[in-house]
């Protein structure tokens, strides 16, 4: 037999390859935890990834199960495997080469109804599984066998339909994704329970080419991820409603990106951005471990939908990475302020003493003249800080709630009761008052001066009030107790909620808004409740903290309520795509955000502060500058604003002053008189607002928060990595 002699070159490859596989062997091994951070893993799987390589011979061990066989190196390259079945609690996933070296890392594993960090369950909680199509549930916990489907578009055009695995159709369209795929247009969609509530995905997927697995994604899914979250702001205790319909967005997803949202996700159905974070975080874990990791996720969302995005990336940066908030609010509780202030308000102007022209309340109330707004706000969303309007309708807006009034609370028949408001919803960031077990509540109005803007302002401004109508506003307007019932007295926020407020973000600073890119899109008009100011106070507040450079407010006024010029917010999402593509080119985005710096650095040119306007109605929008625009005129604000608020409206209990008559140039040329301020005196026995200092109790926000040990929340601490031996 000859024997073939290597050339010195191939020698030399044979050796090097010899000497990379040894070096290999040698390195230092580590366990990633693909699905989620570690000690956050839900529903008893976990996507791992060893690294490097590691050679024949090598076990995994789940505890003391043995889980090798779950691994091999895939298709991509990478050795990869789902280990499932994990039991509620810590356990060690450990992995011995053969030369006894190796890795461990402890996984922590949390019930698929969760929870995960947001504290314990609300009870009772109404399943809603058979209403979604989904069947009965199997547990209390409202839990279901997921449902998987399969949908295509035919040749013939139109919507989704039905699509047999068992008996493919011939008429199956094809579609070029954005990457310039073309697969066939088939998607599957799945759906089913996740942290009690009702969730849902949709990707392209051809079974014709292999089931699905979170290590090979078929070519027709782009890796990145379409998130919308839900409007309004109701206390529901409930499962919500089905978001099958939602995700099948036949739009983006034969763009190539997956749709995916949970009903928990709509605050409409629960007003607790800390349970929807929770909640996202748990369906998008899901996700990669049926479909595979996520490049980046943008989402977008009006009303409660933009507070939804919002608080959830500033208190948990990295669930979602571009956001496209619209009709804009910040968050629930500065919200809530200007909510209760015009209840009392309008609760206020039949008392008067001396009546206000609708002028002269848009003065106090800051909205514009129409009073509209308030108008709204005590229609639409009052109840929701009235305990007994129903916890259990399962309806997204409180006007339109139905009272229980076997489970409901009532303050004579049931005091027992569930408490339909956003603060008991919320109990377990609060905690509860000592004297009656209900939530503790962050709202407060003591030492506030309403209409101190319309008494100052010059004599010839039809929106001035006088000094006596000032006087009486004040002397009347009052608070609300526990049970949202008009009070003499002034609101007190309940002893340490101010604290909790900041820290855990239910009043956002947006610090954690450092690490995603935001293209906020005002409300097009300053009527009803979505003014267009409240997207210029996250951008305030943001540039207290210098991060307004990764938000763009992208103002559109067209005069109709609700309503953005055709185009505009598909515009929005291309940008956006395009902004956090650029971001993950320069490997800005990580599990927990992204980088501030590279966000700045790969802002779109169009990305900026603009007044989108057309020549002629209807016409093509010109995009310009939002300084001196017409867009600047529709901003307006609130009540707190024109009581001397600074723009950020983030004071949720003010530091006290003396009252000084050089706050009341507006009292006349001699100021007010001795009896003014000893009226004044009687209103105001604390002091004022001194807005020039900052909030009580105003702190930084933490990020990442977990509620399991009680009120306030405790740092989660840094990501879980693998230990080597």
């Amino acid at each position: 037999m000859r024997t073939k002699r290597l050339r010195p070159w191939r020698t030399f490859a044979a050796m090097g390859f010899a000497l990379a596989l040894g070096a290999a062997a040698s390195a230092v091994t580590e366990i990633k935890v693909l699905s989620n951070r570690a000690d956050l893993i839900s529903g008893g799987d976990a996507l791992l990834e060893v690294v490097p390589v590691p050679p024949p011979g090598t076990t995994v061990l789940a505890g003391a199960a043995n889980v090798t066989s779950s691994f091999a190196v895939r298709a991509n390259g990478r050795y990869q495997g789902l280990v499932t079945g994990l039991p509620v609690g810590v356990t060690a996933i450990r992995v011995t080469l053969p030369d006894s070296t190796g890795a461990t890392i402890a996984i922590d594993n949390h019930p698929i109804a969760g929870p995960v960090f947001t504290g314990p369950h609300l009870q009772p909680w109404d399943c809603t599984t058979d209403a979604a199509g989904l069947g009965q549930p199997i547990d209390a916990n409202c839990n279901v066998v997921p449902l998987v489907e399969y949908l295509y578009v035919p040749t013939s055009g139109g919507g989704y339909v039905a699509y047999d695995v068992n008996h493919p159709p011939s008429d199956v369209s094809t579609i070029t994704n954005d990457r310039g795929q073309t697969v066939r247009n088939i998607i599957r969609r799945e759906s089913g329970a996740i942290n009690r509530g009702l969730y849902a995905f949709a990707v392209l997927h051809d079974p014709a080419l292999g089931a699905i697995a979170p290590w090979a994604p078929q070519s027709g899914w782009n890796g990145k991820m379409y998130y919308p979250f839900g409007a309004s702001c109701n206390t529901n205790q409930t499962q919500g409603s089905s978001k099958t319909d939602l995700v099948t967005d036949q739009a983006h997803l034969e763009q190539g990106l997956l749709v995916a949202t949970t009903s928990l996700n709509e605050l409409g159905h629960h007003c607790n951005p800390i349970l929807s974070a929770e909640t996202a975080m748990m369906t998008k874990e899901r996700i990669v471990e049926t479909v595979g990791p996520i490049r980046f996720t943008i989402s977008t969302g009006g009303s409660g939908g933009s507070i939804g995005q919002l608080q959830v990336s500033n208190a948990y940066p990295g669930i979602t990475n571009g956001l496209i908030p619209s009709l804009t609010f910040p968050d629930v509780w500065s919200t809530a302020i200007e909510v209760a202030d015009c209840f009392l308000t309008e609760t206020y102007w039949p008392k008067a003493a001396v009546p206000f022209t609708v002028v002269q309340k848009s003065a106090v109330d800051g909205h514009g003249p129409s009073q509209s707004s308030c108008d709204a706000w005590v229609g639409l969303f009052v109840p929701s800080g009235i305990p007994s309007h129903g916890c259990f309708s399962g309806s997204t807006l409180p006007t339109t709630s139905t009272p229980d009034p076997a489970r409901d609370y009532n303050a004579v028949t049931n005091r027992e009761g569930c408490r339909a408001t956003v603060n008991d919803i919320q109990v377990n960031a609060w905690g509860r008052r000592a004297r009656d077990g209900f939530a503790r509540r962050p709202i407060d109005n003591v030492g506030v001066q309403y209409g101190l803007a319309a008494l100052n302002l010059p004599v010839t401004d039809p929106g001035k009030i006088t000094m006596a109508q000032f006087i009486d506003l004040n002397l009347k307007v009052g608070g609300v107790d526990i049970d949202g019932v008009p009070q003499t007295a002034r609101t007190r926020a309940d002893a340490g909620v101010s604290q909790i407020a900041y820290r855990t973000g239910n009043i956002e600073d947006t610090r954690g808004l450092a690490h995603v890119a935001i293209i906020d899109l005002p409300s097009p008009s300053n009527l009803e409740i979505h003014t267009p100011y409240h997207a210029y106070v996250v951008e305030a507040r943001m540039a207290a903290l210098g991060n307004q450079d990764n938000h763009a407010i992208w103002h559109a006024p067209t005069g109709t309520p609700l309503v953005y010029p055709s185009g505009f917010e598909a515009t929005a999402f291309t940008t956006m795509d395009a902004w956090l593509t650029a971001i993950e080119a320069a490997a800005g985005i990580t599990p927990t955000g992204m980088d501030p710096v590279k966000i700045k650095a790969a802002r779109p040119a169009t990305a900026y502060d603009s007044c989108w306007t057309s020549a002629v109605p209807g016409g093509p929008l010109v995009q310009g500058p939002l300084a001196g625009s017409a867009c600047e005129a529709e901003r307006k604000g609130d009540a707190r604003l024109k009581a001397g608020m600074p723009a950020t409206h983030d004071s949720l209990q003010c530091q006290l002053k003396p009252i000084s008559p050089a706050d009341y140039p507006g009292a006349g040329p001699l100021g007010p008189t001795a009896a003014d301020l000893a009226l004044l005196a009687t209103i105001f026995p604390q002091g004022v607002c001194d807005y020039t200092k900052p909030p009580i109790d105003k702190v930084p926000s933490v990020q990442w928060l977990t509620y399991k040990d009680g009120p306030g929340g405790q740092p989660l601490g840094p990501v879980p990595v693998s230990t080597p031996f």
